[in-house]
């Protein structure tokens, strides 16, 4: 299994496109983060001072919680390369079981989306500091990791379960550029939460990506939202918390960051269940 892991590594890797493609809508929000909508975001917070600051780490979270996505779905294209090309066939004559051939396009997939997810945070920590920005500290890193193996886990299980579904490269190519599109939105990067309608932030409020994207805004802002909102009264900061998507609230209960863990656990078991299920079938 561990061999079968390296190998779908060094095609991940090797393919230049499938990296660049996997990143794509982190490129295309830190582009419209860079050009208009951090000036847009900021522009309603002039009162704080650290306004830009808040908002870069605003953005760190979230782009962290996209990378978790993006890329163990750009991962997957090595499996479903392996079914157009009719490779898995010679794969499965080979003396490796079938539970291991599925552990390693698993695998990879989550340690690839695990090292995207840490080269990102690198990179983003680089710009904050450039901004004028302080580092995360050392406990909040670890925490971060932390948030990244867990957001990492649920997400690969929940996009393998879609791309189990998946016999051509076409097929997978249009649901990876939905998926790209949407995840932005569905994440509150594009729009904050608080601002989209009732019916919208209940759908985002059931989606497990949206929760990493909530954990880690509750460790990566802690520090510049006490700066920013010190000495402001504990309704403000609740509110702008709510709308921003730092913290959720169904109907008049605040959910915990224990409750958040618990949904990405859970709905990562239960879709690499279902994927597992649904792989199975396929072969009958």
């Amino acid at each position: 299994m561990i061999n079968f892991m390296k190998r779908n590594l060094l095609v991940f890797f090797k393919d230049k496109a499938s990296v660049f493609f996997s990143l794509l809508s982190v490129f295309i929000i830190i582009g419209m983060y860079a050009l208009f909508l951090g000036d847009v975001w900021t522009s309603g917070m002039s009162e704080l001072s650290n306004a830009r600051g808040i908002m870069d780490s605003w953005i760190v979270a979230g782009l962290i919680a996209v990378t978790s996505v993006t890329t163990t779905m750009g991962a997957f294209g090595t499996m479903v390369e392996d079914k157009t090309r009719k490779i898995i066939k010679d794969i499965r004559s080979s003396p490796l079981p079938r539970i291991s051939i599925a552990g390693g396009y698993i695998l990879s997939a989550f340690v690839i989306g695990v090292i995207m997810c840490v080269i990102a945070l690198a990179l983003c920590e680089v710009y904050i500091v450039a901004e004028g920005g302080t580092l995360l500290g050392g406990m909040q890193l670890l925490k971060v990791f932390g948030l990244i193996l867990l957001s990492t886990f649920s997400n690969t299980a929940l996009v393998l379960f879609f791309v189990s579904f998946f016999q051509s490269n076409n097929a997978f190519s249009i649901a990876s550029t939905i998926i790209g599109t949407v995840i932005g939105f569905l994440t509150g990067i594009y729009i904050p939460i608080g601002q989209l309608p009732t019916s919208v932030q209940a759908v985002i409020k059931v989606f497990p990506p949206s929760h990493s994207a909530l954990l880690l805004r509750q460790v990566i802002m802690e520090d510049v939202l006490k700066t920013g909102f010190a000495g402001a009264p504990a309704d403000v900061v609740e509110s702008f918390k709510e709308l921003m998507g730092v913290t959720f609230k169904i109907g008049d209960t605040t959910v915990t960051p224990l409750l958040s863990i618990g949904i990405l656990i859970a709905s990562g078991l239960v879709f690499l269940t279902l994927s597992i299920l649904n792989l199975s079938r396929k072969k009958k």
